[in-house]
């Protein structure tokens, strides 16, 4: 039975993705995610979350555009961890605008069905986990 992937194991997934430096395929992926999330995903899993999607077509982009960088070995790490923190900055700005865009779809919506920004701002209701105050 496939395993249900959580947010946190996309996020890790996610991540993996940010820092791969080497031939990218789906097969190395599910490989690669087994002992981070705990079971090996299958791709059709992996295919089913939009983030994972487009980090893993960004991440084909790089590796394609990237050459490998002569440097001292010193210098080697702080030069790979930059790489990746640029990566992860252009995933989440490409997150970030995708979720702007829901938003103004989702704001048309609530005008054109004719909700209120008093009621699209409204708190949401408490739970009664039943438990006493001290």
């Amino acid at each position: 039975m496939a395993k249900h992937l959580t947010d946190k194991d996309i996020e890790r997934v996610v991540e993996i993705l940010d820092g791969w430096r080497d031939k990218l395929t789906w097969e190395a992926l599910c490989d690669a995610c087994a002992p981070v999330i705990g079971k090996k995903p299958v791709r059709q899993t992996l295919l089913k979350f939009s983030r994972i999607t487009m980090a893993y077509d960004a991440c084909k982009t790089r590796l394609k555009e990237d050459a490998p960088i002569r440097t001292l070995p010193s210098m080697r790490v702080a030069v790979e961890r930059i790489n990746r923190l640029e990566q992860e900055n252009e995933r989440l700005k490409c997150e970030n605008a995708r979720l702007l865009q829901q938003f103004i779809v989702w704001q048309y919506n609530a005008y054109a069905h004719g909700l209120g920004s008093h009621q699209l701002n409204k708190a949401l209701p408490s739970i009664d986990r039943g438990q006493t105050e001290k």
